[in-house]
């Protein structure tokens, strides 16, 4: 969408609530007219009935407060009327969302995803948001089981897609994802998932316990389970400095803990979940560079024994993956170790001595 369709749509919607709060001030103000006038035309006509003793003060004082307990359901009436019209509204757009069918669906035919043992395999990978543009264009490449691969790249290179896509939140243009050589799509997608652990940049907490926060992984978990994957991911520590330690509500998203301390939670679900494969996102980038050592053990120690995909743009947190991944605009631009692509003296050398300017700054 360019700038003009969005304009246009920005300005539909202003005219619309222009238009609804131009129809509710009509609204509030004819309820609120129609009562005051009502009461002065009582107030009018009771006085002049007093006045020519035609009427008792005590009878006008009741027929007035009879008045006024008969409009009280009536202003009721009209603010539910109101309440009616907004919540029908919200309805047919949530029947209207439930009712589209999503984009991905489970095949017919799906394979029962056993233990999975973490091969993966990119066959020719193609992938865009739009026809026009492709992120991902022929990617091939096989990572065994307990490698770890890291991939970087400028920003837009397609490092955050390709986790997408394995994860399947999206189906690619052309080519193959094979994950212990069959196809992602022939496994369904809630088991494909469960067979994945994703440690991302921004952490989502719910507003509960530490405990229920880590066993999000795993909900029927033990309480020594969680206590033991907390240990694992150097979150204990922490946790036991907090009022009510397991037990501590951590606000909603997490706004009593700091960054470090969020990273570990997530490191924890993970290996409270124990996934054959993990996906770490960046998930050090917006730390400190001492909080990012503590958490970086952590993350080597969840990296034991899985097949472990990197996204990084630090390249200090890449040094020891068994491959890098250079991504230039959807493509391999280069692939080998550390040492190998620092002395090729290619696009990895460059992107490495280039943050490692910034640093020393």
């Amino acid at each position: 969408m360019n700038w003009r369709d969005l304009w246009k749509k920005v300005w539909i919607f202003l005219e619309t609530r222009r238009r609804s709060y131009k129809i509710l001030a009509y609204f509030s103000g004819s309820v609120n007219f129609f009562t005051n006038i009502t009461n002065l035309l009582i107030l009018a006509c009771g006085g002049l009935l007093i006045a020519k003793d035609k009427l008792s003060l005590s009878d006008f004082v009741a027929f007035l407060l009879y008045v006024n307990l008969f409009m009280k359901p009536l202003l009721r009436l009209t603010v539910f009327t109101e309440m009616y019209q907004r919540g029908m509204a919200g309805f047919q757009r949530f029947y209207e969302i439930m009712e589209m069918k999503p984009e991905i669906i489970n095949q017919k035919d799906t394979v029962v995803c056993k233990k999975i043992r973490g091969e993966i395999e990119f066959d020719n990978l193609v992938f865009g948001y739009s026809d026009q543009k492709k992120v991902i264009k022929g990617f091939n490449l096989k990572i065994a089981p307990g490698q770890t691969v890291a991939f970087v790249g400028e920003t837009g290179a397609g490092k955050t897609t390709i986790a997408s896509l394995l994860l399947r939140f999206y189906d690619p243009l052309s080519g193959r994802i094979l994950v212990d050589g069959i196809d992602i799509r022939q496994y369904k997608q809630q088991e494909l998932r469960r067979n994945i652990g994703i440690v991302q940049q921004d952490v989502f907490l719910f507003s509960d316990s530490v405990t229920h926060n880590i066993a999000y992984a795993k909900p029927e978990a033990e309480q020594s389970e969680v206590e033991n994957a907390a240990r694992l991911a150097a979150a204990d520590k922490f946790i036991e400095e907090l009022p009510n330690k397991y037990a501590t509500e951590i606000g909603e998203r997490g706004v009593k803990l700091s960054g470090g301390q969020k990273q570990r939670l997530a490191i924890a679900r993970v290996f409270l979940k124990n996934p054959p494969i993990v996906i770490l996102d960046e998930a050090t980038s917006s730390l400190d560079n001492y909080t990012e050592k503590l958490i970086q053990e952590s993350l080597d120690k969840l990296a034991e024994n899985r097949t472990t995909l990197i996204i990084a743009h630090r390249m200090s947190t890449i040094k020891n993956a068994d491959k890098i991944i250079v991504l230039n605009n959807g493509e391999v631009a280069e692939i080998g170790t550390h040492s190998t692509l620092m002395s090729g003296g290619g696009l990895y050398y460059n992107l490495y001595n280039a943050q490692k300017q910034t640093d020393d700054k």
